[in-house]
């Protein structure tokens, strides 16, 4: 798995600009139904209904949306197969696998830092 070099414009990466690629791709993987369906597709490949099982909350329709942006911007493929009814299938690609591993590591900060956060919400409403 090797890492590929950006070849855009150093304004495309800066994600300081409102205008970069970099800011419009951060914006779309940072929502929290994108973040959990690449948590959950981490595993294997998964069709539709799993997933909107996997993701707990999830309406049909915010699913089918991430689902596109992802497949957009490269992070998952969507299989189709030729049945009746036909078998939809998705799977991270290898920059939604790296992606993962970065979701990971929130998770991780997540699970040690939890008990602070919430003592310091307590605290604040207070």
């Amino acid at each position: 798995m090797g890492t590929q070099q950006f070849t855009g414009s150093p304004e495309d990466a800066d994600l300081t600009r409102a205008d970069s690629l970099a800011r419009e791709i951060f914006s779309d993987i940072a929502n929290k139904w994108a973040l959990l369906i690449i948590e959950c597709l981490g595993d294997g490949t998964l069709r539709f209904s799993e997933l909107r099982d996997g993701v707990e909350g999830i309406s049909h329709k915010m699913l089918t949306q991430n689902l596109r942006m992802l497949e957009r911007n490269g992070l998952i493929e969507r299989t189709v197969y030729p049945t009746v009814p036909p078998r939809v299938e998705y799977t991270l690609t290898e920059p939604g696998q790296g992606l993962r591993a970065t979701i990971d590591g929130m998770c991780a900060w997540t699970h040690r830092y939890l008990g602070d956060i919430e003592a310091s919400r307590h605290r604040f409403d207070a």
